[in-house]
């Protein structure tokens, strides 16, 4: 099939490739599955051209494409994946709608059907927030050869409200955690020690590296420098933060070493039969897979979050009379490049106070949402 013409090549798998110049700019695309589909995506940079270099304007972009460009330039991102996942959700109802049309009308069925759906309004907020990051930078920064944004302006995108939406932090009691730690597979249990006892987010777990570990002999652990890249946070504002760690995460990372060459927690499936597996130890995406839902329903936790764990460790600290200020370098909620600031002094400071909680102290400090959680569990007791 022709041709020299047309730019578009029928390969050997019976697809259709474009090899084409159109107006000095080298347009290369392949898969299409037929001719007359890639000849209407010739024509329809032809257009495309015509509109931005003869015109002066900004041609049609939906925001499929948009999305697809946004991918690729944010490459390495560390939450790149949970974005593509909630940008999914939402590509049915918007991806062939041009950028400039995308606003809260547009976007309504998207929320409706999310909202029926049983939706959190923070999950739905998530995704709202990813397609605004998108236009944002459609009109900031993604710019065609002569200048022109990709969008003129930024578009009108309101998040739903909070207020008695947002679920309440569940930290769990030490009885919970032992009845979670029953159900959970070996590499899920060193790693929810690890999270519960260092009180970092999931992702910073799922991340850590070895080349991230300073040992700190004087004290008997190791703490891992995290570059800013995998810290939460404005991006002006975040810096590589200190992760110290207490004599069980220490023993949770000793558990894993040698495991794999980059990441400290690392998955494989095992052999029914007890011989070797022949698959290689891989990194882990996200505690919250399909073992945590199924150990967490086995423990009778109900929806318990694995963020919840973060929330536990800041609750044991404080039960265990930590000083704020030392919990929130521990939480990183502390302003400050705190890398250059810390001290071998300082690691033991926070060394000491996270030892404090790697054991059941006995005390009686229940927040609210517990003690409701606990008086529901002693009623429906009582009614069977």
């Amino acid at each position: 099939m022709a041709s020299k013409t047309t730019g578009i090549q029928k390969q050997s798998d019976g697809t259709f490739a474009i090899d084409k110049i159109i107006r000095g700019d080298r347009l290369r695309k392949s898969g299409f599955k037929s001719f007359k589909e890639a000849n209407e995506w010739v024509a329809k940079q032809v257009h495309h051209s015509y509109t931005l270099n003869k015109l002066g304007k900004r041609p049609p972009l939906s925001f499929d494409s948009a999305a697809a460009h946004y991918i690729e330039f944010s490459a390495g991102k560390e939450s790149l994946e949970t974005e593509i996942y909630q940008l999914k959700s939402v590509m049915p109802f918007i991806k062939d709608l041009d950028i400039k049309d995308i606003c809260d009308e547009t976007l309504s069925p998207y929320v409706k059907f999310r909202l029926e759906d049983g939706k959190a309004h923070k999950t739905i907020n998530l995704t709202l927030g990813v397609i605004r990051h998108i236009l944002n930078l459609c009109v900031d920064t993604f710019k065609y050869k002569n200048k022109l944004s990709w969008l003129e302006e930024k578009p009108k995108i309101t998040f739903l409200s909070l207020i008695g939406h947002q679920r309440p932090p569940q930290p769990i009691s030490w009885s919970e955690q032992a009845k979670l730690l029953k159900h959970l597979p070996q590499h899920l249990k060193r790693m929810t020690l690890f999270t519960v006892n260092a009180g970092v987010r999931d992702s910073v777990t799922c991340n850590l590296r070895w080349e991230w570990e300073i040992p700190i002999k004087q004290l008997g652990i190791s703490i891992f420098v995290v570059p800013k890249e995998y810290v939460k946070g404005p991006d002006e504002k975040v810096q590589d933060q200190i992760l110290v760690c207490n004599s069980v995460s220490q023993a949770a990372v000793d558990e894993a070493r040698g495991l794999h060459k980059e990441f400290v927690f690392v998955y494989r499936r095992e052999r029914a039969d007890g011989k070797p597996p022949k698959g290689r130890y891989r990194p882990i995406e996200t505690m919250n897979n399909t073992a945590w839902q199924n150990a967490r329903k086995a423990a009778g936790l109900g929806d318990l979050h694995v963020h919840d764990l973060r929330h536990t460790t800041a609750t044991r600290l404080r039960e265990a009379k930590v000083e704020h200020r030392t919990i929130s370098s521990i939480l990183w909620h502390a302003g400050g490049d705190i890398t250059s600031l810390y001290t071998t002094a300082q690691i033991a400071e926070l060394a000491t106070a996270l030892e404090a909680i790697t054991k059941d102290a006995g005390t009686w400090n229940r927040t609210i949402d517990q003690l409701r959680k606990e008086m529901s569990h002693q009623k429906l007791t009582v009614e069977a």
